[in-house]
């Protein structure tokens, strides 16, 4: 575990990385096995899907824009489909984490334990069960504060032109701190820290947060890939809480 001056030095990448080394720790795997199997049922299954649907979307989105801008269809294509997937990928990805969240929360608690040597009260499978209510409506408030902001991005996409070309971009930025948002929350929500205080310990690193979550969003588009990123996020997001944030807020509660 890091003190509190290299952590604030380790950027998202570092997380990222270090994600990919923790789910294999024994003792853990078993922990990462019902997150992959959600991820790989629904992503797999929506994926396939929609890549049979994208050549009935894309034309009907092309066709938005103006005459006067059809000399740059060809590339408004690439990022119009672009811009479908990631839509996408983080509504199965938020479906996903819905239905996976209290294992995503065991998984985090266990790691924890496993880095620190210190199990958290009502750990295990009993505090799981006792614990469900409370992370449900965890996940109900950080839906009720994504929704309204993806919706206002998704109207942009109607503007002629401007909608197609600075939609994706935003997009992009929103999702990335989305998803360091999504999975930064599982620790910290172990903890009982408010959704409203954890943005706001989140925002003070929001360059290395950002960089954790774009990481996770761009994972979330790669074939294959994108069947282990939830565990793997999981655990990054988990090993930057044990070294930036636990020791400040490790005594936080829930509003």
């Amino acid at each position: 575990m890091a003190n509190g001056n290299d952590a604030n030095q380790r950027s998202g990448v570092h997380y990222f990385a270090q994600g990919w080394q923790l789910i294999q720790l024994p003792g853990i795997r078993r922990f990462v096995i019902v997150p992959l199997l959600v991820n790989i049922l629904l992503m797999g299954g929506a994926f396939i899907w929609l890549f049979r649907q994208l050549g009935q979307w894309i034309p009907g989105l092309m066709a938005l824009v103006p005459g006067w801008l059809q000399w740059l269809s060809y590339l408004l294509w690439p990022v119009a489909v672009l811009s479908v997937v990631l839509v996408f990928s983080y509504l199965f990805s938020t479906i996903a984490n819905w239905i996976a969240a209290p294992f995503c929360g065991l998984l985090a608690e266990q790691l924890e334990a496993k880095l620190t040597g210190l199990p958290l009260p009502d750990s295990g499978w009993t505090g799981l069960i006792k614990d469900l209510p409370r992370i449900l409506k965890r996940e109900w408030q950080k839906l009720v504060w994504y929704f309204p902001r993806a919706l206002s991005l998704l109207l942009l996409y109607f503007i002629p032109g401007v909608g197609q070309t600075l939609a994706p971009v935003l997009w992009f930025l929103f999702s990335a701190w989305m998803m360091c948002i999504q999975y930064c929350d599982y620790p910290f929500d172990n903890h009982k820290v408010s959704f409203t205080r954890m943005r706001s310990a989140l925002s003070q690193h929001k360059t290395e947060n950002m960089q954790f979550g774009a990481l996770v969003s761009l994972f979330t588009l790669v074939p294959l890939l994108n069947l282990v990123i939830m565990p793997v996020a999981v655990c990054g997001a988990t090993a930057m809480w044990v070294d930036r944030y636990r020791q400040s807020l490790s005594g936080s509660r829930s509003e």
